[in-house]
């Protein structure tokens, strides 16, 4: 349900419990958005331009959507740390449009963890490692592959639900020191769990610094096996 007040427009939103979440957003008369609506745990806004799409129709069961016309170049306001922007495989093969895309996206989310979501199939294949340098080197963004929509809404879930509430009595453990968007993404290489997630962020601190590390320096924490792994899966080795 929306509610409109003279200078940002609210949700309200109940989950299934009953209980009702109240999140604004500021209107921009640009492209450019700044976000200050907070999902409630379990949901996900989405831009208005992905309603409908195989990606959402993935979501049901899984995640509750809520639709917004006013997400710019965003497309899914997972937390108030995280944002996605999605590029299809008719993104990257239409052209170069989308890097200028993605430029308006950091631009415009300094703020939020940005997160770039690339289909990676046959066709895409010979521009990813390309679009990998320019996200994660030039950019300093988090780049995520997945062969499809359905695979996307089963990662985009899990990191919708690895955001569980924290019981505020009970003592913070190390785990949740650390951001758990990043800490669920760093588990999505290859090899690497959770124990070996946490090992990484504690020394790297961010993906954007541990993509630019060595293997030799990946080794101390993880081993030789498992920093290989990681090397190759920033530097586009693996098949």
């Amino acid at each position: 349900m929306l509610f409109w007040c003279a200078k940002r427009r609210l949700w309200k939103i109940t989950d299934e419990y009953g209980t009702a979440y109240v999140t604004a957003m500021e209107p921009k008369p640009s492209a450019a958005v700044v976000l200050s609506a907070v999902p409630p745990y379990g949901h996900v806004i989405i831009n208005a331009k992905w309603r409908g799409s195989t990606l959402v129709q993935h979501f049901k069961g899984s995640v509750k959507t809520v639709f917004e016309e006013e997400l710019g170049v965003v497309d899914l306001h997972l937390s108030n740390k995280s944002c996605v922007l999605y590029v299809s495989e008719s993104d990257l093969v239409a052209g170069s449009d989308y890097k200028r895309k993605i430029v308006r996206f950091r631009n415009a989310n300094s703020n939020f963890h940005g997160i770039v979501l690339v289909e990676k199939t046959r066709l895409t294949e010979q521009y990813f490692s390309g679009l990998q340098k320019f996200v994660v080197l030039e950019l300093g963004l988090t780049l995520l592959h997945v062969p499809g929509p359905s695979e996307a809404a089963q990662l985009i879930a899990q990191m919708v639900h690895g955001e569980s509430k924290e019981n505020p009595f009970r003592r913070r453990s190390t785990a949740r020191l650390l951001d758990p968007v990043v800490l669920n993404l760093v588990q999505q290489i290859p090899g690497v769990g959770k124990v070996k997630a946490m090992s990484l962020l504690q020394h790297f601190s961010s993906i954007h610094k541990l993509s630019n590390v060595s293997v030799e320096e990946l080794e101390t924490v993880v081993g030789q096996a498992t920093a290989q792994h990681i090397w190759a899966f920033f530097h586009d080795i693996l098949p």
